[in-house]
């Protein structure tokens, strides 16, 4: 009697397991991950209107994602919600570049459905440490469970899920940054850390090619790889500079105005721009 009663136990058991194994490897909807982990280098166009229709021109056009940019523009969160929702299926993951690394920027950028959380100005580990914490869902972090569209972008089963495709990219902006990019490199849940060209060069005083702002960068090239974290930087380092895998592209007003010269065949590169040296933000005509 012993032994009929036993054995069905240790059947139902090992019948229980099964699932739970199967269950264990992670849903990931988040295919700016899964390209990055199979050595693929992703573009993201960069979106400053508020018009859903040029949103989903930009984030059915190619690109790998969308940069939402919040930080220079006037661009709300309804406004940015609006538009994800409104291109909901397309191929491009919507990113946000938030404003600043606080817990009310970011849970407005999750709730919406941002699968990338862009922090800007990373010049403390205290920031990006906190960036990871607002993103992610407990045991992880501290995000709390409130309203917003991720559920009807990503599924019923978003909670599950959340943790294993929300990417964080610090940017890195200046010399102060520089110093500890190994550091913030380091902590836990950052996938990207990524050179700003631009106000790199602002706070350094020193412009790309220049041996000193080439020995800046250099440090955060070996400090990311060293442990394993993808480099990000402007879409005019591709192929200019190695092992850079995740790139910002243009934005609506720039691709628009290359694409009627191109149309009119009176497209040419400015003067004075340079092959893989990125264009200076704030300088264009």
């Amino acid at each position: 009697m012993t032994t009929r009663i036993l054995l069905p136990s240790f059947a139902l058991a090992a019948a229980l397991l099964v699932p739970a194994a199967a269950s264990a490897e992670p849903r990931v909807y988040n295919t700016v991950k899964t390209k990055l982990a199979q050595g693929k280098q992703v573009v993201g166009g960069t979106v400053s209107s508020n018009d859903p229709d040029v949103y989903c021109a930009m984030a059915t056009s190619g690109f790998d994602f969308t940069w939402i940019e919040m930080q220079h523009s006037t661009l709300t969160y309804q406004e940015s919600a609006r538009m994800i929702r409104a291109c909901k299926g397309a191929p491009a993951i919507p990113f946000v570049r938030v404003p600043d690394a606080t817990e009310g920027d970011i849970q407005k950028a999750t709730d919406m459905g941002a699968l990338g959380i862009i922090i800007p100005m990373v010049d403390s580990v205290e920031k990006v440490k906190n960036a990871v914490t607002f993103a992610k869902y407990p045991p992880v972090g501290k995000r709390s469970q409130g309203g917003g569209q991720y559920g009807a972008m990503w599924g019923a089963d978003y909670r599950a899920t959340a943790n294993d495709n929300i990417m964080i990219v610090a940017m890195i902006e200046s010399p102060a940054g520089v110093a500890i990019a190994d550091q913030i490199a380091a902590v836990p849940g950052v996938d990207v850390v990524f050179v700003a060209s631009t106000d790199l060069g602002s706070f350094s005083g020193f412009k790309q090619g220049d041996p000193r702002y080439e020995t800046l960068v250099t440090k955060v090239e070996r400090d990311v790889l060293g442990v394993s974290r993808k480099l990000g930087g402007p879409q005019a380092w591709k192929g200019a500079r190695k092992n850079y895998m995740f790139f910002q592209g243009a934005g609506e007003t720039s691709l628009i105005k290359m694409g009627a010269q191109t149309a009119l065949g009176t497209g040419a590169m400015g003067v004075g721009e340079k092959k893989g040296v990125a264009p200076t933000e704030g300088a264009e005509k």
